[in-house]
């Protein structure tokens, strides 16, 4: 019997010095943390990851092998493993959708007066979003407009026939695209439903109609439940705006009450950042012997979304979850859904943390259940706030040890941010990047996205790729867990990163005054990036179709069904996506043939996978090049002052044209 693998050493598995301390305690005392449960798990279910194991009806459980390579039913490889690919984009878009669809029905309350303590904070994204859908807004009141908005997302959801009008927010080309290739989605619930349909047992069996069903459901995820997702956000929160804050775990204060918000919705979130700086709650908090008064932190993506409205510290991404609480100092982490650890309790019954979920359909044993009602958001976060004070009597000196290790950063930049620093008010638009790309200052733009993975070194991946890519004069946009592990590295200073950045790259971001590396938001905020790249079509000079345009994403770490879905929605839009981890999906030639080269075919887009940072950056850099070249802009242009020669040219062209020359 092969003897158990030793563990790898704390600064083996994290790249961060305030995780690889808390690691090492955690070790020392014995505590049970993702990181030692990967170490009992060292081997996965080789069935599993290739995809070929069937559990889809009682005839089963079906593994497929050269011996067997049918299941009961008749299913080959090729079918099981299209089914499980579907099935994990299903799960994928529902997470997200169902987000949004949550947002959408506070929007709603909200336009009807119903909202509590809610309201729309930012008219100007209300009438936006209402221009963007084509919803009249001039002349109309704020509810108004809303409740009409608020609707129409909602049929969304539910729409039975035709497509989704948010597929209008596409580039053209795209949006005719995906109708000559039958793949424009329907309603949001409906291309979930259809996909558990397709996969039940003796219903779809093809391979490919399968996978493009996989790729329709992800459409009405990026395109559909998350774009509604971000808008509504910003109507009833703000607009993000550049911040400026801090990250990682240092962040926590031994002087103040800790309280750690840990999930992806962010009402509850928005609620608690208000009535943390209420007097009474503050007052409370000293009067408790907490001279520094309430400490907000975040967890994951409720993190991104209170950081770029509100600059609050980023206590860490996913997987500083349990090491938070191991640092003893926190006193309340409230959790609500996706990526919440069911592992938590366990981990807090060792201090005296408390754990509490506030969301209906997200129940963790062994935290406190404390359900959040809209219409009494302020006195419900005021409860929890005041619980955490008095949880912090309980806190135990002896056992609290913060590490002295956190990053300063600037997060926050939503498309209209991103539009105002490179044009101002007065002339915001995405000009001055296009024509940097053009004159090959800037070599092209990479979305880095994604989770973290307990079975890499984490952070590392993804911020060995950004310094590469920086380098390389790439301009770097990221969200979720990887705008995180960037953050704790640094590199969302704009110093830092410009130190890091090629030549061109940095005059262009000295030149407007913005970093090279752009924080977007929450991993539901991909949107933000497919809206971004939206923009650089529109204004021109970089073809009509986002599969012209040298962008590509990356999830380097990824470990979600949401980040299946979107590798997929970005895929469906044109945008090659590199994986630093593989697909289950190996048990299949043909499914792997149909990601990694059919897709292009289809969406002008493929898959591919690099579980190395420097091949990926090849990878990545590759398609810029390639993209570059099909567009002819893969040659140094040189700026020139325009002389007497050039202006008589350019007038005469002008009056050729039928123009008046300048100062006619």
């Amino acid at each position: 019997m092969a003897s158990k693998q030793h563990p790898k050493a704390p600064s083996a598995r994290v790249s961060d010095a305030a995780s690889v301390e808390i690691l090492e305690r955690a070790e020392l005392s014995g505590a049970s943390t993702a990181f030692s449960r990967v170490h009992d798990q060292p081997s996965p279910c080789k069935f599993g990851t290739q995809g070929i194991c069937c559990r889809l009806c009682h005839m089963g459980p079906c593994r497929v092998t050269a011996r067997a390579p049918r299941g009961v039913c008749g299913a080959d490889a090729d079918t099981i493993v299209a089914r499980n690919f579907l099935r994990e984009v299903a799960g994928g878009t529902a997470a997200h959708s169902d987000h949004g669809r949550h947002l959408v029905l506070l929007l709603r309350k909200v336009a009807q007066g119903q909202g509590g303590d809610y309201g729309i904070r930012d008219e100007t994204a209300l009438r936006r979003s209402a221009r963007a859908w084509g919803v009249e807004e001039a002349g109309r009141e704020p509810a108004e407009i809303a409740l009409e908005l608020s609707d129409l997302f909602l049929s969304e959801f539910g729409r039975q026939e035709g497509s989704l009008r948010t597929l209008q927010l596409a580039p053209r080309a795209r949006a005719g695209l995906w109708e000559r290739q039958h793949v424009a989605p329907s309603g949001i619930d409906r291309m979930v439903v259809e996909s558990m349909h397709r996969t039940t047992m003796g219903v779809d069996h093809d391979h490919r109609s399968l996978l493009t069903h996989a790729f329709r459901t992800a459409i009405a995820d990026g395109w559909g439940g998350s774009m509604v997702a971000t808008a509504v956000s910003d109507i009833l929160f703000g607009t993000p705006s550049p911040v400026r804050s801090r990250a990682n775990l240092g962040v926590l204060a031994h002087d103040a009450v800790n309280v750690v918000v840990h999930g992806h919705e962010p009402a509850l979130s928005e609620m608690l950042a208000a009535a943390s700086l209420d007097p009474s709650i503050r007052k409370a908090a000293h009067d408790a012997g907490a001279p520094g008064g309430i400490n907000l932190a975040g967890i994951c993506c409720t993190a991104n979304e209170v950081l770029m409205r509100h600059g609050i510290s980023v206590a860490g991404n996913f997987l500083q979850q349990e090491l938070a609480v191991l640092t003893g100092a926190v006193d309340m982490m409230i959790i609500d859904v996706q990526c919440c650890m069911p592992s938590l309790p366990e981990v807090a019954a060792a201090y005296h943390t408390r754990v509490v979920s506030t969301a209906e359909i997200a129940r963790t044993v062994g935290a406190e259940h404390a359900p959040f009602d809209i219409k009494q958001a302020w006195e419900a976060a005021k409860d929890l706030l005041l619980g955490a004070i008095d949880n912090f009597r309980r806190r135990d000196p002896a056992k609290v040890y913060i590490p002295d290790h956190s990053e300063p950063l600037v997060a926050g930049f939503s498309v209209p941010a991103i539009e105002y620093m490179l044009g101002g008010t007065y002339r915001a638009s995405f000009r001055p990047l296009n024509d940097a790309i053009m004159q090959n200052r800037i070599l092209g733009v990479v979305g880095i996205v994604g989770c973290s993975n307990p079975r890499e070194q984490v952070d590392a991946f993804t911020n060995a790729l950004t310094r590469r890519l920086l380098s390389e004069n790439v301009l770097i946009l990221q969200t979720g867990c990887a705008a995180i592990a960037s953050a704790k590295a640094g590199l969302l200073t704009p110093e830092t990163a410009l130190q890091a950045a090629g030549p061109g790259l940095r005059e262009v971001c000295e030149t407007v005054g913005m970093p090279p590396v752009l924080h977007m938001g929450s991993c539901v905020d991909n949107s933000r990036l497919l809206e971004a790249a939206t923009r650089v079509v529109r204004e021109g000079g970089l073809g009509d179709d986002l599969s012209q345009v040298p962008v590509v994403g990356v999830a380097p770490e990824w470990m979600s069904e949401k980040a299946v879905a979107i590798g997929c929605y970005f895929v469906a839009s044109g945008i090659d996506v590199v994986l630093g981890r593989p697909f289950h999906v190996g048990g299949s030639p043909a499914v792997t043939q149909f990601l990694e080269q059919e897709a292009t075919g289809i969406f002008g887009a493929a898959f591919h996978t690099c579980p190395d940072p420097d091949q990926a950056a090849e990878r990545v850099l590759s398609i810029l090049r390639a993209r570059r070249e099909q567009l002819g802009i893969h040659q140094q242009s040189e700026r020139k002052l325009m002389d007497m020669a050039d202006r008589r040219v350019f007038d005469g062209a002008a009056v050729h044209r039928g123009c008046k020359p300048h100062g006619h």
